[in-house]
């Protein structure tokens, strides 16, 4: 006779593999009808399956020069949101000033923001005002309003589960300041980094509408899929390209959290009890 928790277990799994149906399922479709012989109209089960369309989408030219512009977007935009966003999330949180609270709330807005919104004023600010002609940079800064949320959120979680004594427990050995930062802080914060920028470049490769506003004439990888979308002969073709985008937003995902993982079990993510000797390392080793 199976016992009360042995059925709520059940449910449970029964529950979860639901809720991953309704989540992956769509993708899966995306996989599939990118192996499909028909170019204009989708039938279930695919009347054939073949390869042809991932060598179409190799050979062209437009579609590897809008990922490119998307891999180098997100990775400045990436590193931009963990500067600044690491900076304010510690300025925030050890800082005692008027208007804190009210920075905090300006810090994460453009989170909740709608992205429309977010890409109209940006327009207006960066093309209209400023007189910035729309390109690169301008997509940079447009997705670094949005990713220093994601940045900020994590690093300042982290700095609330960590113990100040660390810091206090470092100075009294004898470490600098750099040394503190280096061997205490940045190694209690590297996992909340690592968190943030991943989730960063994720959000930046994949944006669309706020990249709509910011961009010049050339065309980013999710954009040059959207236009796609409109030419029914390219269907299983821009089913390819979303293939190669989940996998270029999966892997670093997957990536991170090995490297966490590795992290928590070499002790890199140690609290009050590791920074003491972290910090006695630093001061004999410098």
């Amino acid at each position: 006779m199976k016992t009360d928790a042995s059925r709520a277990g059940l449910g449970l799994k029964v529950a979860s593999g639901l809720v991953l149906l309704f989540l992956y399922f769509p993708l899966g479709i995306i996989v599939l009808y990118a192996f499909t012989t028909q170019s204009t109209s989708f039938t279930f089960p695919p009347p054939g399956l073949t390869l042809e369309w991932f060598r179409l989408a190799f050979g062209r030219g437009d579609m590897w020069e809008a990922f490119r512009l998307s891999l180098t977007v997100a990775g400045v935009t990436t590193l931009t949101a963990i500067v600044l966003g690491s900076l304010l999330a510690g300025a925030v949180y050890r800082s005692r000033f008027f208007g804190r609270e009210a920075l905090a709330f300006i810090v994460v807005l453009p989170i909740a923001l709608p992205g429309i919104v977010t890409g109209i004023a940006l327009k207006s600010t960066l093309t209209g005002i400023a007189e910035v002609p729309p390109g690169f940079w301008t997509i940079v800064i447009g997705h670094t309003t949005f990713c220093i949320v994601i940045v900020y959120n994590n690093v300042v979680a982290r700095l609330r589960r960590m113990s100040p004594n660390v810091v206090e427990a470092s100075a009294d050995l004898g470490a600098s300041g750099w040394q503190t930062f280096r061997h205490v802080i940045l190694p209690n914060l590297a996992t909340a980094l690592l968190a943030g920028g991943v989730l960063a470049f994720a959000l930046s490769f994949d944006e669309i509408i706020v990249t709509t506003f910011t961009r010049g004439s050339d065309p980013t990888l999710p954009i040059w899929i959207f236009q796609q979308l409109f030419r029914p002969r390219n269907r299983p073709l821009t089913n390819v390209v979303a293939l190669i985008a989940v996998t270029v937003t999966i892997v670093p995902v997957l990536l991170a959290q090995m490297l966490a993982r590795s992290a928590d079990d070499a002790g890199t993510g140690m609290g009050a009890g590791g920074a003491p000797v972290r910090a006695r390392t630093a001061t004999t080793s410098e």
